[in-house]
């Protein structure tokens, strides 16, 4: 058998994408066969129109997305804020700060080339959804890279030249070739997927499939039922 293949499509600034992460994981945790598991993190833009090198609080940006008043506005994010620390997570979303995305993705994808791809992720997660880091910023950017073990001059070296850039860009064509529109979004071994941040039980189930029909022949991923959707 070999091993369970998950790719994962997740932004750095998505509060969805850091709770199906935890779901993921504790659904693994409870997987018969956690140790065949492999997991891939995968580029994908909330707001790939959000221009460069500008940057505002998220909730200015969430009025403007969504045209809602500030109190509405104030209101979906303590539902999600909620929802985050029942996974443990403590969002400060009061104090994050949304910025165009695509040199924390470039940084996702070197440090993957260094095995510290969910590290990486991960640290870019808490740093805007938990600390008000702005994963913009390049001395930012070398000082979480650092942190997780990244090579600080090959930090430095892809922040300041377009490495990557093209590898986040075939990412986001795979999404779309899935049918992605959203994320967090799951393939389990290029067959089953599923979008939004799923319970655990639903992962859990979706894991016993795919490992299952592990010989399947691959065909477009059948989207499971979805509780919460982006």
């Amino acid at each position: 058998m070999s091993a369970l293949r998950i790719d994962v499509w997740s932004d750095v600034v998505c509060p969805w994408c850091y709770i199906g992460k935890r779901r993921l994981e504790a659904a693994l945790d409870r997987f018969e066969h956690t140790g065949e598991v492999e997991v891939h993190w995968h580029s994908f833009q909330l707001d790939p129109s959000h221009p460069k090198g500008e940057r505002r609080p998220v909730f200015e940006t969430l009025e403007q997305k969504t045209g809602a008043p500030p109190d509405q506005v104030r209101a979906m994010t303590r539902q999600v804020t909620e929802l985050a620390a029942a996974e443990g997570l403590s969002y400060d979303l009061e104090r994050a700060v949304s910025v165009n995305t695509i040199d924390a993705h470039r940084l996702s994808h070197l440090a993957a080339a260094h095995g510290l791809g969910d590290q990486m992720h991960e640290r870019l997660l808490r740093a805007h959804l938990c600390e008000g880091e702005t994963v913009d910023d390049p001395d930012t950017l070398v000082r979480l890279g650092t942190e997780i073990g990244v090579p600080e001059d090959e930090i430095v070296r892809t922040l300041n030249s377009d490495a990557y850039a093209d590898a986040v860009r075939a990412d986001f064509d795979e999404a779309r070739r899935y049918g992605a529109t959203g994320v967090p979004f799951f393939v389990l071994n290029r067959t089953y997927g599923l979008s939004g941040a799923q319970p655990a039980e639903t992962f859990l189930s979706a894991l016993r499939t795919a490992y299952a029909d592990g010989g399947a022949a691959v065909r477009p991923p059948a989207t499971l039922p979805s509780t919460f959707r982006r």
